[in-house]
């Protein structure tokens, strides 16, 4: 099983060309404010981040894929390692910790160090059943679809909802097997 550390993912980080995290936190902030108010309701807008956050990560897959040049998961813990060391990394500028595990190694939780996208980010009384930063369950989730893993992700815990860390939970429902587009008639 290959190692997946801090340093797999700061290499990785250090040849991705990458835009402004502050434009990029800036224009997050400016579509989240657009959908809240053209949908008006909290859950709604929860849903379509995750589902913005999910037609992402059907896309981000293929490039993590080709510049992360790693070998393929043996497990769904290794799955995870990737991401929160090599694909928060690669992707935020930031590493999160897996714990938690269940007992049959298809349920963690993923603690975000940091969370640029929610820089300059102050949730009005108005907004608190908004989880701000949905966008990251379906870009997980996503992902992980296209490496033929079904999950569920979900927030966990939320600073900008009073807790104390950034905490996602990503677990494993099913695991489906790869098809090929064509059979060998041999």
């Amino acid at each position: 099983m290959p190692t997946v550390g801090p340093r797999s993912g700061d290499a990785i980080f250090a040849k991705v060309e990458r835009v402004n995290a502050e434009l990029f936190t800036l224009t997050y902030g400016a579509i989240v404010r657009q959908l809240l108010t053209d949908l008006e309701d909290v859950e709604e807008v929860n849903k379509q981040l995750d589902q913005m956050g999910y037609n992402i990560g059907t896309r981000l897959i293929d490039e993590f894929l080709a510049k992360a040049n790693i070998s393929r998961c043996v497990d769904f813990k290794e799955t995870a390692e990737m991401i929160a060391k090599v694909g928060f990394k690669m992707f935020l500028g930031v590493t999160a910790s897996v714990t938690n595990w269940d007992i049959e190694g298809t349920c963690c939780n993923m603690v975000l160090e940091e969370n640029p996208l929610v820089d300059f980010v102050e949730l009005p009384d108005t907004c608190q059943g908004l989880y701000y930063c949905n966008v990251l369950c379906g870009v997980i989730r996503g992902a992980l679809e296209m490496v033929s893993m079904k999950t569920e992700v979900t927030w966990v815990r939320d600073v900008l909802r009073g807790d104390d860390s950034y905490e996602l939970q990503v677990k494993l429902l099913k695991q489906v097997p790869e098809e090929y587009p064509y059979k060998d008639d041999e």
